[in-house]
């Protein structure tokens, strides 16, 4: 039985890993890339092999990105390990478009706020609930996510949300959550949850400024439609 290929077969300047060092990660194909993240092949199945079948049952690298753990550890040779990398490798990609801008950010319209905030919650397919933090000039000093899932009074806290401006020294804080079904009315609890943070930051010293709901074709600001 022949030896199986594996990237050790591959001329040196040829493999992956020596390919990055000498031209950088964008030299490099998706195929390559996602075979760095797996690291290790199994046997019979190099790193480049396992990856090609990554590709090969997703279709694309998008897909795969989107791809479960569950999912993604279908492949042989993906167990959870490594499909618990390729997610955060995926996610911090997904972070790096937003963390660089956002310091840059004076908030003047809402629709600063959400074209910043938009590509890191408009494909999730629960509700992501975060915070905003400013300083006293309205720049941001710093974004969290409080809660993931069904906005409620139970999900999300005052004692989290403001925990976290106090710590950050936030003059006010901005409220944002994605709405999945692309539907960016505010829903009853919605708006239950807004007054109950707004009542609490009076208390805090905190100003609630806006609760900003996204959606991938639109947003909604609270603020705008006087329900703040």
């Amino acid at each position: 039985m022949d030896k199986p290929f594996t990237i050790h077969d591959l001329p040196k300047a040829e493999r992956p890993r020596e390919r990055l060092q000498a031209l950088g990660a964008e030299a490099l194909s998706s195929l390559e890339l996602l075979a760095l993240i797996i690291g290790r092949g199994v046997s019979g199945k190099s790193a480049m092999h396992i990856a090609q079948e990554l590709l090969t049952t997703f279709g694309n690298i998008h897909a795969v990105s989107l791809a479960t753990i569950e999912e993604l550890s279908r492949v042989k040779g993906i167990g959870l390990a490594k499909a618990a990398q390729i997610k955060a490798a995926f996610e911090l990609g997904r972070r790096q478009d937003l963390e660089p801008d956002v310091g840059q950010y004076s908030i003047s319209e809402p629709g600063r706020l959400v074209k910043a905030l938009r590509k890191g919650i408009q494909e999730k397919a629960k509700e992501h609930f975060k915070l905003v933090l400013l300083n006293t000039r309205n720049k941001i000093i710093g974004i969290s996510t409080i809660s993931v899932g069904t906005l409620n009074a139970s999900l999300v806290h005052p004692r989290e949300v403001f925990k976290d401006a106090l710590t950050h020294n936030a003059s006010s804080i901005i409220l944002v959550h994605n709405h999945p079904s692309d539907d960016p009315e505010p829903s009853d609890d919605d708006l239950t949850v807004t007054r109950r943070l707004v009542d609490a930051g009076r208390l805090m010293g905190v100003e609630v400024l806006d609760h900003i709901i996204i959606t991938r074709s639109g947003y909604t600001s609270l603020k705008e439609r006087d329900l703040l």
